[in-house]
């Protein structure tokens, strides 16, 4: 793991636990925001930025902006605590869950390795071979969105722009009440 990879994880992980644990609703969006921000970045360095893009769309935007408009129209409690009281046998649960799938991490191939299933599959050799006839562009990676993966890439769009339509008409209602 390099050392911006394990950054990224350690950021990621302490956002989550700062989320969780954190009194206050908005220190705690503000947190969900950088965790869900974090995640893309993870997606990025993971070759996936068409997944990247969404989760910083729908995550670390909409989500946050959803999140801020309900705590607009509701009351802040304060008792004076900054952090919940953590419940100890939940925690230990969930530690044990998280190390026995990171067992499972050893066994996954390297990020990019040509030697990997994915990339030695007949599939992949297949758009190789023919996207660029097929599809009629000259980028590989455009004819597997736009072509192979269409359906896919158009349920992502509808997902982004649906939300987006979503927050403005909430903004929409915020205006004229």
């Amino acid at each position: 793991m390099s050392p911006i990879e394990f950054a990224l994880l350690a950021f990621v992980l302490a956002c989550a636990l700062v989320t969780a644990v954190l009194r206050d609703v908005l220190g705690s969006i503000i947190a969900f925001a950088a965790y869900s921000l974090g995640i893309a970045v993870i997606w990025v360095v993971l070759r996936a930025p068409d997944v990247g893009l969404t989760e910083a769309a729908v995550g670390a935007g909409v989500t946050t902006v959803l999140f801020l408009l309900t705590i607009a129209k509701t009351v802040r409690p304060g008792d004076g605590r900054t952090f919940e009281r953590v419940d100890l046998p939940a925690l230990g649960v969930a530690l044990a869950l998280v190390a026995v799938l990171a067992t499972t991490l050893g066994a996954l191939p390297p990020v990019g390795a040509a030697d990997t299933p994915i990339a030695t599959s007949d599939v992949t050799a297949y758009y190789l071979d023919y996207a660029y006839e097929e599809a009629g562009v000259e980028n590989a990676v455009t004819a597997v969105l736009a072509s192979y993966r269409g359906f896919d890439t158009l349920g992502e769009a509808v997902v982004v722009y649906s939300a987006g339509v979503g927050i403005l008409v909430v903004l929409g209602k915020e205006v004229f009440e």
